[in-house]
Formats: C-alpha cells, sequence, structure tokens
C-alpha cells in the first residue's frame, strides 16, 4: 500500500477497492462487494469517502482512438522563448483549447514542454505544428510520431 494513502487512513480494503475500480470503472458494488468480502453498504460508504477525498477524481469510458478516427499518435516537445509569463500563459492557453492534446505537462531540461497529441493523420499534424509555430513564443518543435504503442494503462501501482 502507498505510504501516503496509509498515511490518510486508508486500509487493505480500500486498496482493493480501487484496484478493482481502475481495472473496471463500471463494476457494480454488488460485485465489488463479493470480491472483497464485505456488505454492499461498506464497499458503497468506502468508495462515497474515496471519492469524497479526492482519491477516486472520476470514472471515464476509454475509447479505442483507431475506431474514432486518430490515426496518429504523436509526442511534442517545445521549446519557449522569451519565458516570459505572458508567453507561457498564451501558449498554455492555445494547448487547453485543442481537442487533440491528450496531455501535456511542463518539464525541466532541454524543453519547456511536452504534449501528447492524436492526429487523424499527416495533414492534420502538419496544421497543428503550423498553428504552434505561429503562437509568439514558440521557438522549436521537435515532434516524434509512435510507430507502436507497447504499452498503455491507466491504473496506478498502489504496491
Amino acid at each position: 500500500m502507498k505510504k501516503s494513502l496509509q498515511q490518510r487512513g486508508y486500509d487493505n480494503l480500500d486498496m482493493a477497492i480501487l484496484e478493482a475500480l481502475q481495472r473496471d470503472g463500471r463494476m457494480s458494488v454488488a460485485d465489488l462487494a463479493r470480491q472483497i468480502h464485505l456488505s454492499q453498504p461498506a464497499v458503497h460508504n468506502r468508495i462515497k469517502r474515496l471519492e469524497r477525498d479526492g482519491v477516486i477524481k472520476d470514472y471515464v469510458a476509454l475509447l479505442d482512438r483507431d475506431e474514432v478516427g486518430y490515426d496518429l499518435i504523436c509526442f511534442l516537445q517545445l521549446s519557449l522563448y522569451p519565458h516570459t509569463q505572458e508567453v507561457v500563459a498564451q501558449v498554455k492557453q492555445f494547448i487547453c483549447e485543442q481537442v487533440t492534446v491528450l496531455e501535456c505537462y511542463t518539464v525541466a531540461g532541454r524543453y519547456d514542454m511536452i504534449l501528447k497529441v492524436v492526429i487523424e493523420n499527416q495533414r492534420g499534424l502538419n496544421d497543428f505544428v503550423s498553428d504552434l509555430m505561429a503562437l509568439d513564443g514558440i521557438e522549436r518543435i521537435e515532434t516524434a510520431v509512435v510507430l507502436d504503442q507497447v504499452k498503455h494503462t491507466t491504473a496506478l501501482s498502489l504496491e
């Protein structure tokens, strides 16, 4: 069990609930109760506590990107210059408005930001990069097109 969860008063039953819901967020309380050998009301109360405390952030449906028309996954590394609050805010705002950007991180090192994007095709990637380059403060973009997804998970280890 992760130390921070244990320090916050969560026990092995809470961990079992979290692990089960990460595998199947649609699992019923009844099925979960049977699986961890606890009553349905007790499981329900624990889930509500985990939600209320922010340990469980949300429940979502994970879509197959190929089935919905996104052929490419790309990672874009951005260098910004100058590093003013205005430039950074403008770039962040633009990125947050883009539906094709799945994740964006500000990072230390050679680049300032890393984006994970899904794009329909090569033309869409070209258009997206062109839109980024048109922003003030984008000094350099390096793009890596994913050839094969070796591992993808949304589950966090609780051990």
